[in-house]
């Protein structure tokens, strides 16, 4: 079959133009992903026409779907996750999924949603890629404030991830049969891990790996690939959802890469330069090409879904903000609730999942999206408005015990 790349040059072109307009408009505080979505339904059938999803496309958002939830384990930072701060964010996401399923129950009623479970899990995951950036601008990133948001972020991203595959995933087996297939794949996962940890204490391989990581082999980065493409290969293998093999791919780099600041410092930085320079914008253009924006405007009923939608979000995971009143101030849960309330690629990939399981309709879909549109633009803002307006709170010494100092 001949292969065209027209539609992937225009979408390449507009994932190229998204951040560099943006450029130009500094006090604009909007992630380029916001603007990337916007374009690619400017410019698909929803409105200009001038651009389709075609083999080459699909292929490129897939590997871009990929990368970004690889890029999303390897944010978790496993030496946060301990003591109350996990305590207090494991609790939080448990709180948060039975509130979703409970609002999903209550739209369900309304007849605004066909699967309130399903609802559930888009609404319990939390956009950390966005947030991280927001607590370095604040200087809170290394506070207790700052750890229990980034640790609720992951725990957060992590189960929802797990909870799709579990529950939702495209294989019509039973939920039996993928617990244990999911186990199946943890235990690999494990061991692969304990693999790769082993090879790197070798001082024979270190030495290979430290002479070649920044040659044109770029070796760490080609390593880091065959471990997210294996992992997206064995998850579809076992019927399980590619993005759970790409998250788990992620969290395994971030696991043992605990050197990285003495022997290759520079590694993510070229794995985020690859995934957020080439592929991740491919992804959220191509949503945008895909969004289906007459379903969203095709009656009121579907617009006012999205205030409904986004406040639902914010319950979900700005209520569970609430127990983390034991570590940190009054003002600053508040403020974890606003930006636990932050979710855009997860819903977008989980409502992408759902359409095709015909889980959710395309009025739904359209308006989640839309509802993770303005979580972006919305929280982040405001949280960040309000960590500059109160009083900066230095790190706690419970904060210095938890945190491990990069080396």
């Amino acid at each position: 079959m001949e292969l065209h790349f027209t539609n992937l040059l225009i979408v390449v072109a507009a994932g190229f133009a998204a951040p560099f307009a943006l450029g130009f408009f500094r006090r604009l505080r909007l992630p380029s992903i916001v603007f990337e979505l916007t374009l690619g339904i400017l410019l698909g059938p929803s409105v200009l026409g001038w651009v389709s999803v075609d083999q080459p496309v699909a292929v490129m958002a897939l590997i871009g779907l990929a990368v970004l939830l690889f890029l999303a384990g390897i944010e978790i930072e496993f030496e946060r996750l301990r003591g109350k701060v996990l305590k207090a964010t494991l609790i939080g996401f448990v709180l948060s999924f039975a509130i979703a399923v409970v609002l999903g129950l209550i739209l369900k009623q309304a007849g605004l949603v066909k699967q309130p479970v399903f609802l559930g899990v888009l609404l319990c995951a939390t956009s950390l890629g966005v947030l991280v950036p927001v607590l370095k601008d604040a200087g809170q990133i290394n506070s207790t404030f700052g750890q229990l948001v980034i640790a609720a972020g992951s725990i957060a991203d992590f189960g929802a991830v797990i909870l799709l595959s579990l529950l939702f995933s495209r294989e019509s087996t039973s939920t039996t049969t993928k617990v244990i297939l999911l186990v199946g794949l943890f235990v690999l996962a494990a061991l692969i891990g304990l693999a790769v940890a082993g090879v790197e204490h070798s001082a024979r391989v270190r030495a290979v790996l430290k002479r070649l990581q920044d040659t044109t082999a770029q070796i760490r980065v080609r390593a880091a690939f065959v471990l997210l493409i294996g992992f997206v290969a064995l998850a579809d293998k076992f019927g399980l959802e590619v993005i759970l093999g790409a998250f788990i791919a992620g969290a395994i780099v971030s696991l043992v890469d605990r050197d990285r600041e003495m022997t290759h410092p520079l590694f993510r930085r070229k794995l985020e330069a690859v995934g957020f320079g080439v592929f991740i914008p491919i992804f959220f253009v191509t949503s945008g090409v895909k969004y289906n924006l007459d379903a969203l405007t095709s009656s009121g009923s579907t617009i006012a879904r999205v205030p409904i939608f986004l406040a639902a979000l914010l319950i979900a995971r700005g209520v569970p903000a609430l127990l983390y009143a034991r570590l940190i101030p009054r003002r600053q849960v508040l403020i974890a609730g606003l930006m636990q309330g932050t979710s855009l690629p997860f819903i977008v990939a989980g409502t992408a999942i759902g359409q095709e399981l015909g889980l959710i309709s395309a009025g739904s879909s359209a308006a989640l999206v839309a509802a993770g549109l303005l979580s972006v633009l919305i929280f982040p803002a405001l949280s960040l408005s309000l960590l500059r307006g109160g009083k900066m709170v230095r790190p706690t010494q419970d904060a210095a015990e938890t945190v491990v100092p990069a080396m």
